[in-house]
């Protein structure tokens, strides 16, 4: 029997101290939720949990994108929904001249209507915008065609949808606006030797159902982007749900498993403890061989 080195002691401690990094590691786990919260923990488990951590991030700002992309055609559509009942207005007005009943001064009065009208279309086009772009022409100070708007709608650099340019939703870029508003102008103009007659109205009918077709074109395009926004969108929630749900199957802690673990540890830590108790009071049987 030996008292210089105690063994047992030894081996008890060494368990002792194993035991108690597992009950440390375990009350990590369980005050924080996470199975994993050192690289030490699950490396590799990890690496595979952080990159799906990044990918659901990027798709939940892809989202945020769409959900905005969304509101903007919304406004370029509602603002050329509203530009086309002003020339659904503008039409009437115009039939209203074209017939024998009206006098001059009736048509003169309605080209009157019809130049504020004109005025009120080129207004919608000038004042659309979202977030300071412009949505139905170049800006509100050109009158040249909307640039393209392009919308980032995944983590990929090609997750990408397009709202075409050219949308000139003002007299100048829709057909045969800008004529008729130089008629009627000339026609209100004191003094004028133009006169805004019935001949003149029923001229512009064609050019007005041009305009209003030109206008439902971008409309369509508008709403087709919209459409196709949405759907990456509902395709996105999907994927994001997805991936969170797999980053938690290896992030997460599962409460049942390390609560009994825990309990397990602990009851190991304190069966350590009267181990490493009992090994010291074994050494002291020796005294015995000396009295």
């Amino acid at each position: 029997m030996r008292i210089n080195t105690n063994v047992a002691a030894l081996n008890a401690q060494e368990s002792a101290t194993n035991t108690q990094r597992n009950l440390s590691s375990s009350l990590e786990k369980l005050s924080s939720g996470l199975r994993i919260n050192k690289a030490s923990d699950d490396a590799s488990g990890l690496a595979i949990a952080d990159k799906l951590r990044t990918q659901a991030s990027s798709i939940s700002q892809s989202i945020s994108n769409g959900n905005s992309a969304v509101s903007l055609t919304q406004i370029a559509d509602k603002a050329m929904a509203e530009q086309s009942n002003i020339l659904d207005i503008v039409k009437q007005k115009l039939i209203q001249a074209s017939t024998a009943t009206t006098s001059q001064e009736g048509r003169n009065a309605i080209g009157k209507d019809v130049q504020k009208l004109l005025t009120q279309l080129n207004n919608v086009a000038t004042q659309t915008n979202y977030n300071g772009i412009s949505l139905l022409q170049a800006s509100d100070a050109s009158t040249d065609s909307a640039a393209a708007q392009v919308f980032q709608m995944g983590e990929k650099a090609a997750n990408i949808i397009t709202l075409a340019s050219g949308i000139v939703a003002n007299t100048s870029g829709l057909e045969g606006m800008d004529n008729l508003m130089s008629v009627v102008s000339a026609g209100n103009t004191s003094g004028a030797a133009t006169t805004f007659t019935a001949a003149l109205a029923r001229a512009d009918l064609i050019d007005v159902d041009s305009a209003l077709n030109q206008l439902n074109s971008w409309r369509s395009e508008v709403g087709s982007t919209q459409n196709q926004l949405e759907s990456a969108l509902r395709n996105m929630m999907t994927q994001k749900t997805n991936i969170k749900a797999a980053e938690s199957v290896i992030r997460d802690v599962d409460y049942a498993s390390e609560s009994a673990n825990f309990n397990k540890q602990n009851i190991i830590a304190q069966a350590g403890t009267y181990a490493m108790s009992q090994s010291n009071a074994i050494q002291q049987n020796v005294l015995r061989l000396l009295q």
